[in-house]
């Protein structure tokens, strides 16, 4: 197993996708550059953000092969997972081991909505994932709201045992529960990168004791919560406080409701700060495309946070 470097702005990247909502991969490399201009230390692809759950097995595929070929070992690249049965996950993962990926992210099952859990059966789950790739796993720690689920302290200690495992993107959107994750991590008896993925509580999650963030708004905010991350691990509270304004600000416009619209605005977003073309925006049905009115809301949202002027690729 290889170690990775997870302490710092992870953005859940988008997948540009032309009219047809056919992926571009040539825009996608050059998005995935300028990510990468932005102080990215890793790059999560084929996650929700980059509409992993809705690519064929060869979309995947030529992603992973895509980041990794632009990455070239400037940064990391980690993929996400997901499958219906474990050996589906597997065969996902060993796909994306081939194309050299240098870590996984392995979503909740919707097995895992057993209630009440059996640890077995995330912790078969992953520990197959595990064995069968060697890669390092970043466990997903989920809101149930959002199809995914917050493990108890028995199961993920047991997940955390899993040698493989070196971080979990906690998503769960509830402060209270993201600190008794934090509590958790530190009975572990080795070092678990805690990764927050609560984009609506950005601040407050570096205050509570992540060492990095792993968001969907990574993928139009990457620089700012980069510049946030290095404040906060400065030692600077105040300082990174006071971004907060800036930072959450513009995150509570692309994570509004209805929060599914994240991804287009992210790509609308993208095409206003000239990363990416208004023609590689759209997004796969049965999800649709902003209005031309909340394309300028977003404009003007974007003017006041300072991104237009932060063209910094």
């Amino acid at each position: 197993m290889i170690d990775i470097n997870l302490r710092g702005m992870v953005p859940a990247a988008v997948l540009p996708m032309t009219a047809d909502y056919q992926p571009d991969y040539d825009a996608y490399a050059r998005y995935l550059e300028w990510l990468i201009s932005e102080n990215a230390v890793a790059l999560a692809i084929n996650m929700d953000t980059g509409e992993g759950p809705q690519l064929t097995v060869e979309e995947r595929r030529r992603a992973a092969e895509v980041a990794v070929e632009v990455a070239a070992g400037a940064c990391t690249v980690v993929a996400g997972v997901m499958g219906a049965t474990t050996a589906g996950a597997v065969e996902m993962a060993k796909i994306y081991r081939d194309a050299g990926v240098d870590g996984l992210v392995v979503f909740p099952s919707a097995a895992f909505r057993n209630d009440p859990l059996d640890r077995r059966i995330p912790v078969d789950y992953h520990r197959a994932i595990a064995e069968e790739t060697g890669l390092p796993i970043i466990l997903f720690q989920l809101a149930p709201v959002f199809g995914g689920v917050n493990f108890s302290r028995e199961t993920l200690l047991h997940l955390l045992e899993i040698p493989q495992v070196v971080a979990v993107k906690e998503a769960s959107f509830d402060a209270q529960y993201f600190a008794f994750t934090k509590e958790t991590l530190n009975k572990a008896g080795r070092p678990i990168t805690l990764l927050t993925g609560n984009d609506r509580f950005i601040t407050e999650s570096f205050l509570l004791g992540a060492e990095g963030a792993l968001l969907g708004f990574g993928a139009i905010g990457c620089g700012m919560v980069a510049d946030m991350i290095r404040v906060f691990a400065a030692g600077d509270y105040a300082a990174g406080v006071a971004m907060k304004p800036r930072v959450q600000g513009f995150a509570d416009v692309i994570y509004a409701d209805p929060v599914l619209d994240y991804r287009a605005r992210c790509k609308v977003a993208l095409a206003h700060i000239g990363v990416l073309t208004h023609d590689q925006t759209y997004v796969r049905p049965p999800l649709l495309q902003i209005s031309p009115e909340e394309s300028e809301r977003l404009r003007r949202s974007m003017v006041e946070a300072g991104m237009l002027q932060l063209t910094r690729a």
